[in-house]
């Protein structure tokens, strides 16, 4: 389905405006000014700023399942390691490219808010089934892995959601598409190794 531009031009001034000032700190009305559009066609669109919010989560967390999936799909007959990997790739690619409202929606994940409760429990839960499986098919003869299993996958999504928690300490370095571009790949190729590592220890 295409994508009407004066909405999408709405919900990135609100992702902008929500990633600088939190959700509470913007007004319908900051939100109208950076989009430059009239306050009633936001509530002509989402009737609140509150749906504002819950359409913006809602794409963001649908079009991020659907690039893990891809991702699934495309690396189907690849080994459990690499497909992993490119799991990996495909969902900091995913973050890095959206990273304004990826730290927002980290930030209110932490405060296990209302919004967290309401909003994102069927997306984390569907990521959480994707991540586990892939991450668990990697170790699944391995009797050794079994005992520390919950502790390698925990360290995992830590890295996974690091950068959008920890964004001031990498924000100033990384400016425009490319620089983004090539802190997702650096990035993503450290979670690799760290993969390759554990993988190699759980064999000795």
């Amino acid at each position: 389905m295409k994508k009407n531009p004066t909405k999408q031009k709405v919900i990135d001034a609100a992702s902008s405006l929500f990633f600088q000032n939190g959700f509470h700190g913007t007004s319908v009305r900051d939100i109208a000014d950076k989009a430059t559009v009239n306050v009633s066609l936001i509530s002509y669109y989402f009737k609140s700023k509150q749906g504002l919010l819950e359409h913006a989560v809602t794409q963001y967390y649908e079009a991020y399942l659907k690039a893990i999936e891809t991702s699934i799909a495309e690396n189907e007959s690849a080994s459990p390691l690499d497909r992993l990997k490119k799991m990996v790739e495909a969902i900091i690619q995913y973050k890095q490219s959206n990273h304004q409202f990826t730290c927002f929606v980290h930030r209110e994940l932490s405060l296990d808010s209302i919004f967290v409760r309401e909003m994102t429990v069927t997306y984390l839960a569907k990521e959480n089934y994707f991540i586990s499986n892939t991450f668990s098919a990697i170790f699944s003869k391995n009797k050794k892995y079994n005992q520390q299993s919950q502790f390698l996958l925990m360290q995992l999504k830590g890295m996974l959601i690091t950068p959008y928690i920890l964004q001031n300490e990498w924000k100033n370095q990384v400016v425009g598409d490319y620089s983004h571009n090539q802190f997702a790949k650096n990035y993503a190729k450290s979670i690799a190794d760290w993969l390759d590592y554990i993988v190699q220890q759980n064999e000795e």
